[in-house]
């Protein structure tokens, strides 16, 4: 092994890093790749009970394909972007129909999955297959852009490339199971992004970012942007027998494929929401009873959530029916659906009207 970086890493690895994870035991490509999309902006404490019940759900990448989607999604809520859990099913689904239940160890193919980029893949390759492949994670990033000073934001191509290149320069061609994990250990556990523990990393000695004392400033931060307000009436609709109504929402787009409550226009005021109902929905309501509001931030906007419980008079499929994108169910029943985080946190505070802590 040429490298010096590489054979710190191991070094360091071999005596702090992690080798216990779940996705550790009995490692093949099926649980690996679950671990690195479920992995994807999310931190590891958090991952690991919804890895521990995925797999105890799909414990292959057969019982997964062959999942209803919204067992899929329910496992999934709670951990959010959940056009990941759709792509991982696809992506399942495509490995039974098109690669005989197996992954294939082949780069090419692997990001050919709906889902699964050129770091992913490669993780996929060094982590199950043992093959010499190059990861370029976010916590990686944030190693590589310290160690070598690179300026910039990664979102940028320039950046991102340069930061490619160390990568691959650095990967070994030996133990690269091992180093792969090792330099997102690091990135974890020591080159954390804020307060890092410079003294404890085995690359102090040669990281341009320390020799500088400009530590913080690597990577560089993407250019903010304020995110725009939006507002919404969420309605928590009962029936006589104190069901509530769930919609589908579109497959793509914000929550795709899970379960929400109707929204309303936020033009309506409380007073005219029966009529509204009435006039989307085919229902006769009584008067609405408007609860504590919250907000809900996605990447790109924040979204203010009024909700407002109504009941209607009529039974249930008088005017509305279930079908495949809309059903009646009594609020244990929602909650085991594949609902987004702020819907189940909705549906599962106390009627007292208590703010939901999001």
């Amino acid at each position: 092994m040429n490298d010096s970086i590489a054979q710190r890493l191991l070094d360091w690895y071999d005596h702090h890093g992690r080798k216990t994870l779940p996705w550790h035991q009995d490692r093949n490509a099926y649980r690996v790749w679950v671990s690195e999309i479920m992995l994807q902006q999310t931190q590891v404490a958090t991952v690991i009970p919804y890895y521990e019940a995925f797999m105890q759900r799909f414990p292959d990448v057969g019982a997964l394909a062959s999942a209803p989607v919204d067992d899929v999604l329910s496992h999934w809520s709670g951990l959010g972007y959940y056009a990941r859990a759709r792509n991982l099913q696809k992506a399942a689904q495509t490995v039974v129909d098109q690669f005989a239940g197996k992954f294939p160890a082949d780069q090419s193919q692997l990001e050919s999955l709906p889902g699964i980029g050129r770091s992913t893949a490669a993780a996929i390759l060094a982590q199950a297959f043992q093959q010499r492949a190059t990861i370029l994670d976010g916590n990686v990033k944030r190693v590589l852009a310290r160690h070598h000073a690179v300026a910039g934001w990664p979102g940028q191509t320039a950046v991102l490339n340069q930061l490619w290149q160390h990568a691959e320069t650095h990967t070994p061609h030996d133990r690269v199971r091992d180093y792969t994990q090792a330099i997102m250990d690091l990135g974890a556990m020591v080159c954390t992004r804020s307060r890092p523990a410079c003294d404890a990393c085995p690359l102090q000695a040669s990281c341009q970012a320390n020799a500088r004392d400009e530590v913080a400033r690597y990577p560089g931060s993407k250019p903010k942007k304020a995110k725009p307000e939006k507002t919404t009436w969420m309605v928590i609709l009962e029936d006589r027998q104190g069901r509530i109504l769930l919609q589908r929402r579109p497959p793509s787009g914000i929550w795709g494929g899970l379960w929400s409550l109707p929204e309303l226009d936020p033009a309506y005021t409380a007073e005219e929401l029966p009529e509204a109902c009435e006039q989307t929905l085919g229902l006769s309501c009584g008067e609405a009873e408007v609860q504590t509001g919250f907000r809900h931030t996605f990447s790109h906007y924040h979204l203010h959530i009024q909700p407002a419980r109504l009941t209607t008079g009529v039974g249930v499929g008088a005017a509305i029916a279930d079908d495949a994108d809309q059903r009646w169910l009594f609020r244990d029943e929602a909650i085991s659906l594949g609902l987004p985080a702020p819907i189940r946190t909705l549906l599962t505070r106390p009627d007292s009207d208590q703010p939901a802590l999001l």
